[in-house]
């Protein structure tokens, strides 16, 4: 999840993007290449409110929405208030400016749980993108113009969704990819990014019922070593889509099935792909399936693209991660689960610390990192055994996945952010 007080606004400097590396920046939630690993930077193991701490700076709300980092800027939404705002700081923690994305009325969903301010924004180092719970999208320069905004629900209709629209849209090319699945509709929309205009629209049809009607999960890009599709996971299925037109080229089915049907399987974390393995979870520590690639058309139990079907594994919220053939299953509950990508065959299941989990893991520097809502990180070494490195704590309380962006970790809880760094610099 994607899967959850005032300030002086400062003027900030016009902006120039400088050749960079895709792999430096953190342009969109799990990272540059969607799936929460960074190849290259330095991270320390252990961290303490007193210990590797380059800044801390406070927040005018909570908020579970990632940030994103281009250069010198982090981008975040946040609450504040009633408002919803889209905020910018530089690299030293100094607030640069912030814009109003919602003035709707401060919403909460499951009472703690999240807000309209949990969808992550992206970038493509020229111009920003938020999509915030009230429906509104908008795109703003690096100086905070706003270039352009709609109302999802003023175009496509009025959302239908007991906890409320989270899902981050996906930025790619030079288009950005809309996912509606909620009871009142389930569209996929592609818009130009330059203007906010819809490219095209598709039905994606779906038989649940009830709440599994509706879904909480963002679409990725899943690059097969054949051609790259949208994947696009809820409402009792899996589909992948191509990019020019949506139409869809293939359907996994009995992620929830009929023998023992849960009108109540809203699905929350989502895909995850490498290039010879995606990875579908569905929620409540239900089914995980692995898909080849090549899939086309419906694709069910015995198929020949399925790879495996694991009975159980899903971490209710967290998002899993690929790395080195294996499958690393984060659960709400604390427990990670390490199968193997080729069988789906477990390794491991582990305790890790006993509270609610909401965050991603992500992969740097040969330490998976594994975030409780209470502030409890668990740094784990990647491998088919399971291997503790560290156990670190901070005052906050934590729903956003962890990012890293020029040798830092960022960490963002609902009172401050934190930057985290070898030299504490």
């Amino acid at each position: 999840m994607t899967r959850s007080s005032t300030w002086l606004v400062l003027g900030c400097t016009c902006f120039v993007a400088a050749p960079v590396s895709r792999a430096d920046q953190w342009p969109q939630w799990r990272g540059p290449n969607g799936d929460g690993i960074v190849t290259s930077g330095r991270v320390p193991a252990e961290w303490a409110e007193d210990k590797n701490i380059a800044w801390k700076v406070p927040l005018p709300g909570k908020a579970g929405s990632t940030p994103i980092v281009w250069n010198e800027r982090i981008f975040l939404t946040s609450a504040k208030g009633n408002d919803i705002i889209l905020l910018c700081l530089n690299d030293k923690g100094q607030r640069l400016w912030e814009r109003t994305l919602s003035s709707s009325g401060k919403r909460a969903y499951m009472r703690d749980e999240g807000n309209d301010a949990s969808a992550s924004p992206s970038t493509d180092g020229h111009h920003v993108y938020s999509f915030v719970g009230s429906g509104d999208l908008a795109c703003h320069d690096f100086d905070g113009n706003e270039i352009w905004t709609i109302n999802v629900q003023k175009r496509y209709g009025k959302f239908s969704i007991q906890h409320g629209v989270h899902i981050t849209p996906l930025l790619h090319g030079d288009r950005l990819y809309v996912v509606l699945l909620h009871s009142n509709g389930h569209w996929i929309v592609a818009l130009d990014k330059r203007t906010g205009q819809e490219l095209w629209k598709v039905a994606r049809p779906s038989d649940a019922v009830g709440e599994s009607r509706e879904a909480y999960a963002s679409p990725i890009l899943w690059n097969d070593g054949r051609r790259t599709l949208l994947v696009v996971l809820g409402c009792d299925y899996a589909t992948a889509h191509e990019l020019d037109d949506g139409r869809e080229v293939w359907r996994l089915t009995d992620l929830n099935p009929k023998a023992s049907y849960s009108t109540a399987l809203r699905i929350i974390a989502s895909p995850v792909a490498a290039r010879d393995l995606l990875v579908v979870p569905t929620a409540r520590g239900g089914l995980v399936v692995g898909v080849k690639p090549g899939a086309v058309g419906k694709i069910g139990p015995g198929s020949a693209f399925e790879a495996w079907r694991r009975p159980s594994g899903a971490g209710d919220v967290p998002s899993p991660l690929i790395h080195d053939g294996l499958v690393y299953l984060p659960q709400h509950t604390g427990v990670l689960v390490c199968v193997d990508g080729k069988t789906g065959k477990q390794l491991y299941s582990v305790g890790l610390h006993r509270d609610r989990y909401r965050a991603s893991p992500i992969l740097v520097d040969g330490k998976l990192i594994i975030t409780s809502r209470d502030g409890h990180f668990s740094v784990v070494k990647p491998g088919p055994k399971f291997e503790l490195l560290a156990e670190n704590t901070l005052n906050d309380e934590f729903t956003a996945s962890p990012i890293v962006a020029h040798g830092r970790l960022y960490l963002r809880g609902f009172r401050s952010l934190y930057a985290v760094s070898a030299t504490g610099k």
